[in-house]
């Protein structure tokens, strides 16, 4: 077991886990109760204790010690039930603990002290189910709270990809915010610290010490939430949302708006549980197989990036509330579908939500000198949670995941989940590193629960919000993967979109490589269009007025300020969806109550597994199947996929249309330039410049600038500033005889390279260089696979009538006449 991070509160000692373990039995139900509503009652069952209103009831406990209070929910009788839960510290009547699941698969968690008395509430919103069973457990904590240095978030400096590979290796928190030359890394003290410099890596503090940090966000967004009884973001929110909140909202718009709104609930439950609840909108939302092009729009895959979800949210009432007033909105709801699930990963978010509502600091609302925040006191593990990643995959650990020993290392990595080349770079093997993969591909139920939502929906277009970093990342998440043949639309998309949010559109690898994550599943395996979103620059949840206010609505500080921001980013997306030169179209007609269905099987193949010693296993692969269903009623138009998947289409090229340009060897002049600490231009270095052609001259797709030697005890690092004399990259050898820097598409221009003895062992002799630049044409396109869909027509009693074999492409219409023609 472990137990590493220390985030804010002051830093907790990470020695507390061996006493945390001892004081984690597994929960038991202390009071299991019985009751009962006989009229149901729409509304907020988190907002207030009820005490035996119509539609509630309830009844009183006392927490017998520190620790978590847990609360699950069952009907009695009847599948007919909507009940939601809360649960109040009876002398505040703050709610510490609630649940509103679209159905009445109820859990709430929450941190309570010794001696609490607390009402337990439970909210019939709807259905026939007039009892319900409510068992109440407790699960104490310990109460140290040691006190070590502070957190920092710092810039490490990582200029190519090679560096960035190497930071990945080490046992550090690294963040997904990243620049061609830099990745951002949480280091919890000292340890950490040092790890980083004996690794030859040099930082730059952003955040000295997160604990304050945290504080000083969390009394701002009292401030604002008590200055604003609203905010103009359309649901009018001021302060993050708790799950119970998101859960409500998405039942009251589905209720408010019947006509265009309607709740579901994925495939799966989350590890812990959890309903994962999500929402379809558009005009008569209940024909899902309408045949029109669908965009889903994904939260918090990861818990600790709270705006992700709130971005997702604030669409959702942004459509509803836009139709029949906004002429494009109306439009684009009677064109195309849109499904959002704010919350993927329910259990981790509720842990790090939760842990950050009130973790024993109640910030003044306007404080004087003499009232700054204060570090909390308290458990140690809670103040921790508030920064966590992952779901809540147990990894061996025992216990609820808010108080599992090993805090917010506990769990797998969802957007590392995902099956398309799963298991390679970009991704930890250990179960306690931030970026672990899982020991399968869909090992877990949230992504796999994602993975049969969008197999069977055909979804057209996708977008998983994340923070932080300001960028639109693309496919392939690898560089070696290739270009996808659907680039130059790929890289169109993601600069509409980028013209509203001022986000830097990039492929995936250019923050670093990633395998096993959604939009690369999504798009090589169905051709859906997919993107990430790295909302916000700054940290993973920042003031609600900086990360959701001004990034939705596109207001300073945020990169899209003036531009309309993420809002407007997505009604770019669903244009695009509305595109029927974005996704293929198969038209025709059928007898009214019959069924098509499209439908396509597969074996899908993951990376070769990287193993721990750093070898690659061997690729595994797993069963894939697409569907999409309609039921026309008459003449059709049917928006799906192409029936060519991209991972077998081939990939994207272009013919040369000059030479590349001839290698620049470097003359390296004779003798030793001394050694260099590591600052290129103060110390002693031997230095080259080199110009760049364009075009008509020379057509570059890439150029290499290369130093290599014979001794190890030599090193060697090559520095590369661009045009401008700005520093772009860095080589450090790192013990390995060579410095590699590799531009891709490099601007024409002249650059200086830079090249310093960094380091030698001491006797060993001198060990001079040999080096320079080659150039890269671009890659032709590579041909691929043509394949098709499988379509059946079903008459009223599901007997097939007629199948074909459809072969469509993107931007393409097929007419088939009469589907259902044998």
């Amino acid at each position: 077991m472990r137990f590493r991070r220390t985030l804010f509160a002051g830093g907790a000692a990470a020695t507390v886990a061996a006493a945390l373990a001892f004081h984690l039995p597994a929960a038991s139900a202390d009071e299991t109760r019985s009751i009962r509503a006989a009229t149901a009652a729409p509304r907020k069952c988190h907002e207030a204790a009820l005490n035996g209103k119509p539609g509630a009831a309830g009844f009183e406990v006392t927490a017998p010690g520190a620790g978590l209070v847990r609360v699950r929910l069952n009907p009695v009788g009847g599948r007919d039930a909507d009940w939601d839960l809360a649960v109040f510290d009876r002398s505040g009547g703050r709610a510490v603990a609630a649940s509103a699941g679209l159905r009445s698969n109820e859990l709430a968690d929450g941190y309570v002290t010794a001696g609490q008395k607390l009402w337990v509430q439970g909210c019939r919103y709807g259905g026939a189910a007039e009892t319900v069973s409510v068992a109440v457990s407790f699960v104490p904590v310990s109460t140290e709270d040691g006190r070590e240095e502070p957190s920092q978030l710092v810039a490490v400096d990582t200029p190519d990809r090679a560096a960035k590979g190497r930071l990945g290796a080490l046992d550090l928190d690294l963040t997904e915010a990243a620049t061609g030359s830099t990745v951002d890394v949480v280091l919890h003290g000292k340890a950490d610290a040092e790890r980083l410099k004996a690794a030859g890596f040099t930082h730059t503090v952003k955040i000295p010490d997160v604990g304050a940090r945290v504080r000083e966000v969390r009394a701002a967004d009292a401030r604002y939430a008590a200055d604003n009884p609203r905010s103009d973001l359309p649901s009018g929110r001021t302060s993050y949302r708790r799950l119970a909140d998101y859960d409500y909202e998405l039942k009251e718009l589905a209720r408010r708006y019947p006509t265009l709104a309607r709740t579901f609930t994925l495939s799966r439950r989350s590890v812990e549980g959890r309903d994962i609840g999500g929402l379809e909108i558009t005009t008569d939302p209940g024909n899902v197989r309408d045949g029109k092009p669908i965009f889903l729009n994904l939260g918090l895959h990861h818990a600790r990036e709270w705006p992700a979800g709130e971005h997702v949210m604030e669409w959702a009432h942004d459509l509803l509330g836009g139709y029949g007033r906004d002429p494009r909105t109306t439009r684009l709801l009677g064109a195309t579908r849109s499904i959002v699930v704010p919350v993927v990963n329910p259990d981790g978010f509720a842990v790090s939500r939760e842990a950050g509502s009130d973790n024993g600091f109640v910030p003044p609302v306007h404080p004087t000198d003499k009232e700054k925040p204060e570090p909390p006191a308290g458990d140690p593990l809670r103040a921790a949670n508030e920064m966590k990643r992952k779901n809540c995959a147990p990894n061996g650990g025992a216990g609820p995941c808010a108080l599992n020993p090993d805090g917010p290392d506990r769990g797998v990595d969802l957007n590392r989940n995902y099956g398309s080349f799963w298991g390679g770079s970009g991704a930890d093997l250990d179960p306690l590193r931030e970026a672990y993969r899982g020991p399968a591909p869909f090992s877990e139920p949230e992504s796999q629960a994602v993975r049969e939502l969008i197999a069977g929906r055909a979804v057209t277009n996708l977008l998983t919000n994340h923070t932080y970093g300001n960028q639109i990342l693309r496919p392939p998440g690898v560089h070696g993967n290739g270009m996808p043949v659907d680039e130059p639309l790929l890289k169109s998309l993601g600069g509409k979109l980028s013209a509203h949010n001022g986000y830097d559109s990039i492929y995936g690898w250019e923050l670093y490589d990633t395998t096993g994550t959604t939009e690369d599943w999504s798009y090589w395996v169905t051709g859906g269009l997919g993107y990430t979103f790295e909302i916000g620059g700054t940290e993973f949840h920042p003031s609600f007025v900086d990360g959701v206010v001004a990034e939705y609505l596109g207001r300073a500080p945020a990169a899209g300020a003036g531009k309309g921001g993420n809002r407007e980013a997505y009604f770019a997306m669903l244009e695009s969806t509305a595109d029927s030169a974005h996704h293929a179209t198969l038209t025709g007609s059928a007898p009214p109550g019959h069924t098509l269905q499209v439908r396509k099987s597969f074996q899908t193949s993951t990376s070769p597994v990287l193993q721990p010693d750093g070898t690659n296993g061997a690729v595994r692969t797993f069963p894939e199947t697409l569907t999409s269903t309609l039921a026309p009623n008459g003449r059709f138009s049917w928006a799906l996929n192409p029936s060519t998947r991209p991972v077998v289409a081939g990939r994207y090229g272009r013919p040369a249309t000059a030479p590349a340009q001839t290698a620049i060897p470097f003359a390296n002049p004779p003798g030793d330039p001394g050694l260099n600490d590591g600052h290129p231009i103060e110390g002693p270095h031997e230095e080259f410049s080199f110009t760049v052609q364009g075009l008509p001259e020379a057509d570059n797709d890439r150029a290499e600038i290369r130093i290599e030697w014979g001794d190890t005890r030599t090193e060697w690092n090559l520095y590369l500033f661009d045009p401008n004399g700005e520093i772009v990259n860095v080589a450090i050898a790192d013990g390995t005889r060579v410095g590699v820097i590799t531009m891709i598409h490099p601007a024409p221009g002249t650059y200086r390279a830079v090249i310093a003895n960094r380091a030698r062992v001491a006797g060993a002799p001198f060990d001079d260089w040999r080096g320079g630049v080659t150039f890269g044409g671009p890659t032709p396109s590579t041909p691929g696979v043509t394949e098709s869909w499988t379509m059946t027509c079903r008459d009223r009693g599901g007997a097939v009538v007629a199948a074909r074999q459809v072969v469509v492409s993107r931007g393409q219409s097929v007419e088939l006449g009469d589907a259902c023609r044998r």
